[in-house]
């Protein structure tokens, strides 16, 4: 068996690289930036009002002053004239600075008779213009890689940027096998249970940007794997669940290697998950045979399956990022192999779960947490500084 980090070092030696695309600015929102875009024009493109006001030139503004109102500029309609010692423009928030204005005078600060404005004894001392270019030049970039937020996209639309390039979304099949298995809706005969694992690893995928389809539950033949295994078609990453384990019924591992997989490693020392195993295709086609039992498949797909996602994305080889906390309660002693335990992380700190059963969803579901426990490590004492994985 290998260390967890160990695996994953494997695990990245076997991720592709993906190309990028170009998609519209619309369809862009959490995609993966793939390389640096700059700014097309300036923001703003010209100095602009900060406030509602008047316009005038900054000498001589004194309580008291008088300023000939001369016209007036509002967003998307400049003033087209200069503004001279004594005069004034009527301005609004967002329009164009015209010529002469040097500060805006906003309009609680001003009484009005006529086209004649008279400033107020308690003047505001700001000058409420924004400079172009204040907020971004041309050329200013937004580097990548980054995974793009809805103020990216605003910012985009801003430097004017229509269609943005990012890393294709990893294509990834994912394949239950047992003839235990049968499909949400349908009725399980006597010895039958609906497959789980491939939506709950789909749900996952699809969060972190993949292409995650599902294909047909493969029956424990060779015959049956090896039909399954011809739909991979163009997939960047195929992940099976079950059969990768030792047993009679456990085909996944010959069957892919007859067809040409080379694998990479199989078992690693964690709780849960140990028969895990990676390798290539030999369309090309990165494998990774998840074990079958449901919170097994899950805790592998937060641990293993997420860095690679993201790796083929661009974001960089790396453990899913850990967390700190202190214990709650304590938690139990570890044997050989590093534990992922279920837990709840509240303000008060960690607890773990008491049954750790690896088939036990629901115990999956309610918890926000995976304590790392490190191998043979001691019962931990309430108030240990612990590290943990995020659900």
């Amino acid at each position: 068996m290998i260390s967890v980090s160990e695996a994953l070092s494997n695990l990245f030696a076997l991720t592709p690289t993906l190309n990028s695309e170009l998609v519209p600015l619309s369809e862009a929102n959490g995609r993966v930036l793939a390389s640096p875009v700059s700014a097309r024009r300036d923001q703003p493109p010209f100095s602009a009002s900060a406030m509602d006001g008047y316009g005038v030139t900054a000498e001589g503004v004194a309580p008291g002053a008088q300023y000939e109102v001369i016209g007036e500029a509002a967003a998307g309609h400049a003033f087209d004239g200069k503004v001279s010692a004594g005069e004034a423009v009527r301005i609004f928030t967002g329009a164009p600075v015209p010529e002469g204005v040097t500060r805006v005078i906003i309009q609680e600060d001003v009484t009005r008779d006529g086209d004649t404005i008279t400033l107020s004894e308690n003047l505001d001392k700001g000058f409420h213009i924004r400079p172009l270019g204040g907020d971004f030049k041309v050329g200013q970039t937004i580097d990548a890689p980054r995974v793009l937020r809805p103020s990216d996209i605003a910012l985009m639309a801003s430097m004017n940027i229509a269609s943005v390039p990012v890393t294709r979304r990893p294509k990834v099949a994912i394949l239950s096998t047992g003839d235990e298995l049968v499909m949400p809706g349908e009725t399980p005969g006597p010895d039958q249970i609906i497959a789980s694992n491939s939506f709950g690893l789909q749900a996952m995928l699809r969060d972190a940007g993949a292409e995650a389809r599902l294909l047909p539950i493969a029956r424990d033949t060779e015959a049956s794997l090896k039909a399954a295994f011809a739909l991979v078609d163009d997939a960047d990453l195929l992940i099976t669940i079950g059969g990768a384990s030792v047993g009679d019924h456990d085909l996944v591992g010959k069957v892919a290697q007859d067809l040409g997989m080379e694998r990479s490693f199989y078992k690693i020392a964690m709780r849960p998950g140990k028969p895990l195993m990676a390798g290539t295709m030999a369309n090309g086609a990165m494998m990774i045979g998840l074990p079958g039992n449901p919170v097994s498949a899950m805790v592998c797909g937060h641990v293993f399956v997420l860095p690679v996602i993201r790796a083929m994305l661009g974001l960089g080889q790396a453990p899913s990022p850990h967390q700190t906390t202190t214990l709650a309660a304590p938690a139990p002693a570890n044997g050989p192999r590093e534990h992922y335990m279920r837990a709840h992380v509240s303000p008060r700190g960690l607890v773990t779960f008491d049954n750790q059963d690896s088939s036990l969803l629901s115990i999956l579901s309610d918890a926000n947490a995976l304590l790392i426990c490190q191998p043979n490590s001691p019962e931990l004492p309430a108030g240990t500084e612990v590290s943990y994985l995020p659900l």
